[in-house]
């Protein structure tokens, strides 16, 4: 059903039935949220010739590790919705091409583990699946060497900067089954481009964007903060999620111990990762492991879910274009 620009709300209780996370060596050292995974890889190019090979083996596992745990095959599966930060999305293309499934490509940044999850409800919602995989992955050598510096130079970075997470997460999507959490509602995102251009930054630039979001999600559907026992942001990073919720302050929200962010706790309190992580694996990763088995251990009844995306490339940073971003918004419930 659409209640309005933006705003959907699934009338028959599309359920996330399982999941699946992968992340990589550093992760499995260094995050907290590791132990939450389902493998750990030891090599960060999962013993293959490149980081992107690695990058498509972390999301193509993620995928079959979620059907495994509904004793399902890829074969069973209507729709594979994920993505990642890559040209042309070549790690999840190359992950398609070996599971098998029929395949649409997404692209929301950092905030495309909410956006297939938002996709996969509505072809729920429509009757035009059964079962639906939706995810996204990043890998840290393959994206940083992308949109910052090369590795090699050892350049050093502020800290505003965040580190791209080596991790992968996705969902299987299947009509209502009882016990199972269930996607209710939504918020599509609208994209904020208040002119910064720091790729280094890119909190502060996703800050407004999360911000709208939530607003507007809260306002469409009705709801309060008191409705909700968690709110997370996907990769904001220290910098960016206290600008969040100055923003949000500045609205006369209660900013409280409800509110998390993924990125800013992603790495725990090692400086050496600056404002924390980000990555489109860095949500999917934590939404799809520590959130979802506390919704299933019934330590959260609904939480809000807010990805956010710098939507750059690297040719529009080089032509000097500011960086827009979109935040996308999924509440998810034990029924």
């Amino acid at each position: 059903m659409v209640n309005g620009r933006g705003l959907l709300t699934f009338a028959s209780q599309p359920v996330v039935v399982a999941t699946g996370v992968t992340v990589g060596p550093l992760e499995e050292k260094k995050s907290p949220f590791a132990k939450y995974a389902d493998k750990q890889y030891e090599d960060e190019r999962c013993g293959l010739k490149t980081n992107e090979q690695a990058h498509a083996r972390m999301m193509e596992e993620a995928v079959k590790i979620a059907l495994s745990k509904v004793d399902k095959t890829p074969a069973d599966a209507q729709f594979l919705l994920i993505g990642d930060l890559v040209n042309e999305m070549t790690p999840s293309n190359f992950a398609a091409g070996t599971v098998g499934i029929p395949y649409m490509g997404m692209f929301s940044a950092c905030a495309t583990s909410v956006s297939t999850l938002l996709t996969a409800a509505l072809l729920t919602e429509a009757g035009m699946a059964d079962l639906v995989i939706a995810g996204s992955a990043s890998q840290h050598n393959a994206i940083e060497r992308q949109f910052r510096y090369p590795l090699q130079y050892g350049s050093q970075k502020g800290a505003t900067a965040q580190w791209t997470a080596t991790a992968a997460g996705a969902a299987a999507v299947t009509p209502y089954i009882a016990g199972a959490p269930v996607i209710t509602c939504g918020t599509v995102g609208v994209v904020t481009d208040l002119g910064m251009t720091d790729p280094l930054n890119m909190g502060a630039a996703m800050a407004p964007a999360a911000a709208d979001t939530f607003k507007r999600h809260l306002d469409g559907h009705g709801k309060t903060l008191e409705d909700y026992d968690l709110v997370m942001t996907g990769d904001l990073g220290k910098i960016g999620f206290e600008l969040f919720k100055t923003l949000l302050d500045r609205w006369e929200y209660n900013v409280s111990h409800t509110f998390r962010d993924a990125g800013a706790e992603y790495y725990g309190k090692h400086p050496e990762f600056l404002a924390g992580a980000s990555g489109s694996g860095c949500s999917a990763s934590v939404y799809f492991s520590e959130v979802y088995d506390k919704l299933l251990a019934g330590q959260y009844k609904r939480v809000l879910l807010i990805a956010t995306g710098s939507l750059m490339s690297p040719l529009s940073y080089q032509q000097g274009e500011t960086i827009p971003c979109i935040a996308h918004a999924v509440e998810i419930e034990m029924k």
